[in-house]
C-alpha cells in the first residue's frame, strides 16, 4: 500500500477505526507481525529524542545502539530509560562498526548533521535529523549529494509535521477551499529555552551561532519556512528579507532571539515570526485565500473564516491517520516504500529550500537588505 501524503488525516472516528481494523487484519492474513525499526542514535543532546526514547520503553522501537561521549548525559538517560551499557559507543563510527541499524536518527548539533550523513552513506544507512537540515547551504548541498550518490533517504523531523491541523490546511488549500493563496504567517517559538528549562547540553549549542547556525532565526524560522515551501509545492521564495533582535543579550549574548522573516513569491507573501520572546509556547500557523482563511490554532484545532462571512467556525480534529502520528512510524514506512517523500515536510528537496531560506534571511539580517534567492 501507497500512502498519499497529501491526505494523511482523518477527522471521522468510525473512518480511523476502519483504517487500523484493515492494517490489523492484513497483517493477520499475511501471518506476519510489522517487524520494529531498528535504530541507532547520533547524540542524544537534542532534547527531542526524548520521543524516541519513549518508543523505546513501550517497546514500539529497537535501539541497537547510541553515540555519546557525555558522561553526564548518559548516566542521566540511562538511569531514566534503564538503558544497558552494551549500547552505547563513543562515536557514530564505532558504532556502525558494530551494528547495521535501519536509520540513524541525529540529535546533535545542527552543525553535526553532515558528520553523520558522511558517516552513514557510504554504509547505505538512511538517515534522519531534527530540524534544521544543516547551518549551511555548502553542507546541505553535500549532504544531498552524498544521498544521491548511495541512494539513502535523509530526511528532517519538525514537530508540526505530525498536525493534523497543518494536515488538513494543506488538503483544503489544494481541494480550492479558500481560493488561490495570498499570505501565509507562521509564529512559532516559547519564552526562551532558559525560561523554559532545556537540558543544559541543548541550551550550550542551541545558544552557539557556529553550532546551532544562528538563535531563534533557525531554531524557530525553519518551522514556516517548511510548512512555507510545502504549500508552495516545493517553490523557493523569490527573494527573503529579515530582522533579528537581542532582546535578552544577558541571558543570549551570542545569538538572536527574536527574528521576523519575509518570504516574496510571485502571487504570495510569508510572513514568519520566530522568537524566543513569546509569553507562551507557540506554534501556529495562518493562511489567507482568495475566499477564505484558515488557522492551525494547534495541532489538533482548525479556524476557518470564508469570504463574505465574519463568523469563524472551530474544528476539533483527531489525531493524524497511520503512519502520520510522528516520526517513528512516518520513518518505517518511507523504509520499507510505503510512503514517497516527494516534497512533503520531511523530504529532502523541501529542506533543501528551508536551508536556503534561512542562510538568506541571516544574511539579509546581518546586512540590511532584501536577498534575491538564485
Amino acid at each position: 500500500m501507497l500512502y498519499n501524503h497529501t491526505a494523511p488525516f482523518r477527522t471521522r472516528p468510525f473512518f480511523s477505526m476502519l483504517v487500523l481494523l484493515f492494517l490489523y487484519c492484513g497483517a493477520a492474513a499475511s501471518g506476519q507481525t510489522p517487524k520494529l525499526l531498528n535504530v541507532a542514535l547520533a547524540g542524544m543532546s537534542h532534547d527531542h529524542v526524548y520521543l524516541v526514547l519513549n518508543h523505546y520503553r513501550q517497546g514500539e522501537v529497537n535501539i541497537v545502539g547510541i553515540a555519546e561521549r557525555d558522561t553526564a548525559l548518559i548516566s542521566r538517560i540511562q538511569s531514566r530509560y534503564h538503558l544497558p551499557d552494551s549500547l552505547f559507543y563513543p562515536d557514530l563510527p564505532a558504532l556502525l562498526r558494530h551494528k547495521k541499524p535501519d536509520v540513524v536518527m541525529a540529535f546533535n548539533p545542527i552543525s553535526e548533521h553532515v558528520s553523520v550523513v558522511k558517516t552513514c552513506a557510504p554504509l547505505h544507512i538512511s538517515v534522519m535529523v531534527e530540524k534544521p537540515l544543516a547551518t549551511t547551504v555548502k553542507d546541505a548541498a553535500l549532504i544531498a549529494s552524498l544521498a544521491a550518490q548511495y541512494h539513502i533517504k535523509v530526511l528532517t523531523d519538525y514537530e508540526t509535521s505530525w498536525y493534523a491541523s497543518n494536515q488538513l490546511i494543506y488538503k483544503m488549500t489544494k481541494e480550492n477551499a479558500i481560493g488561490e493563496v495570498r499570505r501565509m504567517v507562521a509564529h512559532d517559538g516559547h519564552q526562551g529555552p532558559r525560561e523554559i528549562g532545556v537540558s543544559q547540553e541543548f541550551f550550550h549549542w542551541l545558544t552557539d551561532p557556529e553550532t546551532n547556525g544562528a538563535g531563534a532565526l533557525f531554531d524557530f524560522g525553519c518551522y514556516g519556512a517548511n510548512l512555507m515551501t510545502w504549500l508552495m509545492d516545493g517553490q523557493a521564495p523569490l527573494a527573503v528579507t529579515a530582522v533579528t533582535k537581542r532582546i535578552k543579550p544577558d541571558i543570549y549574548p551570542k545569538v538572536d532571539d527574536d527574528a521576523v522573516i519575509i518570504l516574496e513569491y510571485p502571487k504570495a507573501t510569508g510572513i514568519i515570526e520566530a522568537s524566543w520572546n513569546w509569553p507562551f509556547n507557540i506554534k501556529d500557523w495562518e493562511v489567507f485565500g482568495k475566499n477564505g482563511y484558515l488557522q492551525a490554532v494547534d495541532r489538533n484545532t482548525l479556524r476557518v473564516r470564508k469570504g463574505g462571512g465574519d463568523a469563524y467556525s472551530i474544528q476539533k480534529l483527531e489525531a493524524p491517520a497511520p503512519p502520520y502520528q510522528d516520526y517513528i512510524p512516518y520513518v518505517a514506512a518511507v523504509l520499507r516504500g510505503e510512503i514517497r517523500p516527494g516534497n512533503d515536510l520531511s523530504s529532502l528537496e523541501n529542506n533543501l529550500i528551508v536551508v536556503k531560506i534561512l542562510e538568506a534571511a541571516k544574511r539579509s539580517a546581518k546586512e540590511g537588505r532584501r536577498i534575491l534567492l538564485k
